[in-house]
C-alpha cells in the first residue's frame, strides 16, 4: 500500500519506519525534507498526519479529498494556543480536523502511545489479547476497517473507540486511556469505565 506520512517528527518518523519495514510504498512529507506535505499526501492511499495541531491550517486540503486520513494530532494548549471549542469540550480536535478536511475519510489513531514502545513492542507474533492496543476512533467504516489492519500488521491490537467525537473525547489527552500501554482486554475495561 502507498502511505504519505505528513510530519516527519518522533510518532511520524516512527510510524513510517514501521510501515516500511513491513513492506509498505512510504513517503515522508515535511516542510523541511525533501518531499513536501502535499508530495506526501499525493502519494498515500492512506496519510499519516503527525504534526502539531495548530499547524493544521496549513495542510495540501486538494491532495487529500478523498483520502483516508490518520489523524495522530493531539491538542496541547500550551503549544497550540487556545481554541475555545476545544476547551469548552463542543468538539474534538479531530472534529476539527474533519471539517478542515472535506472529504477526507478521518481516522484518529496513533496518538495515544508514545513514539519509544510504539517503535519497540509491536510482535504479530503474539496472540491478539497480548498485543498492546492503539485506539482508533472514526465515521468511515471502511477506512477504519484498512487502518485496523494497518495496526494489526504492525503487530499491535487494533480497539476500536468510537466515533469521532465519541471517540475522539476517549482518546485525547488527559483520558484514561492516553498515554497507557495496555492490553486490548485492558483497555476494553479503561474505555468502558
Amino acid at each position: 500500500m502507498r502511505i504519505g506520512v505528513i510530519g516527519s517528527g518522533n510518532i511520524g518518523g516512527t510510524a513510517a519506519g514501521l510501515f516500511e519495514a513491513v513492506g509498505h510504498d512510504v513517503m515522508i512529507g515535511s516542510r523541511s525534507g525533501p518531499d513536501s506535505p502535499e508530495d506526501a499526501a499525493r502519494h498515500g492511499e492512506v496519510v499519516l498526519v503527525a504534526i502539531p495541531f495548530f499547524a493544521i491550517d496549513a495542510l495540501p486540503v486538494d491532495a487529500l479529498a478523498g483520502k483516508m486520513v490518520v489523524d495522530a494530532n493531539n491538542y496541547y494548549p500550551g503549544r497550540d494556543g487556545q481554541v475555545p471549542a476545544l476547551d469548552a469540550d463542543e468538539t474534538t480536535s479531530s472534529e476539527l480536523l474533519a471539517a478542515q478536511l472535506p472529504g477526507a475519510r478521518v481516522v484518529k489513531a496513533f496518538n495515544t502511545m508514545n513514539y519509544v514502545p510504539l517503535g519497540e513492542r509491536g510482535d504479530p507474533s503474539l496472540p491478539r489479547d497480548q498485543r498492546l492496543a492503539i485506539y482508533l476512533a472514526g465515521d468511515d467504516a471502511v477506512a477504519k476497517g484498512v487502518v485496523s489492519g494497518l495496526i494489526e500488521e504492525l503487530g499491535y491490537a487494533a480497539v476500536d473507540a468510537g466515533g469521532l467525537a465519541d471517540g475522539g473525547r476517549r482518546l485525547q489527552p488527559g483520558s484514561p486511556v492516553y498515554g497507557t500501554d495496555l492490553t486490548p482486554p485492558e483497555a476494553g475495561k479503561l474505555l468502558g469505565a
